[in-house]
């Protein structure tokens, strides 16, 4: 674990990989909740942690095991967010080869697994979603598309997403939903946040 100053009021927290982060994160969103840590964010990306509006790096290693094998935090159950998913994606016959499957096994392997919201960037409501295995990683394509339509249920890497609005991007495509990702009219304009868990359900 690596901490760094990120500005006058900031520290970037630099740790091994997704679960670290994950791990990290939900102890200092514990921490700030029994009032230990007064960070005005706490934003997690794929291996780091920003702490916004705390100056003292030395309060992270007070709050934070030494090491990168961080034990989850007690925590309330999260919340489970069900997307309903029409599985058409352009790619879905090019993951069934790589998966080793065919469409149906395709969809059987991704509406049966648990996801979990690692953390967000790309695009405002955009979230990385891990818990597919390894022997399900898939490349992303070798040309992104300039435009993939809003809704887009896709796959690169180890993980999976949903494009909150139309953007450019070289994901695989399996399937889109109809579900908004991203509303500024609601109080928490984000649909899917770091720590909860996402079910895909295939639309009849």
């Amino acid at each position: 674990m690596h901490v760094r100053r990120a500005g006058p009021s900031a520290i970037l927290i630099e740790l091994a990989g997704t679960e670290a982060v994950f791990a990290a994160y939900e102890l200092l969103t514990a921490a700030r909740e029994r009032g230990e840590l007064t960070a005005e964010e706490i934003i997690p990306a794929a291996r780091t942690v920003l702490l916004d509006g705390v100056p003292d790096p030395d309060l992270v290693f007070r709050l934070l095991p030494a090491g990168d094998k961080l034990p989850p935090a007690p925590a309330e159950e999260p919340k489970t967010i069900m997307i309903s998913t029409r599985y058409d994606g352009e790619d879905l016959d090019d993951v069934a080869r790589l998966w080793d499957t065919d469409r149906a096994g395709v969809v059987a392997i991704h509406t049966g697994t648990e996801f979990r919201v690692a953390f967000c960037g790309f695009a405002p409501g955009f979230a990385y979603l891990t818990g597919l295995g390894p022997r399900h990683h898939v490349p992303r394509r070798p040309s992104p598309r300039t435009r993939v339509p809003v809704g887009t249920v896709a796959l690169a890497g180890p993980y999976s997403g949903v494009y909150p609005t139309a953007s450019p991007g070289g994901w695989q495509l399996i399937g889109r939903t109809r579900e908004k990702l991203f509303d500024l009219e609601k109080d928490e304009p984000a649909l899917l946040t770091p720590g909860a868990t996402v079910r895909f359900v295939e639309e009849a």
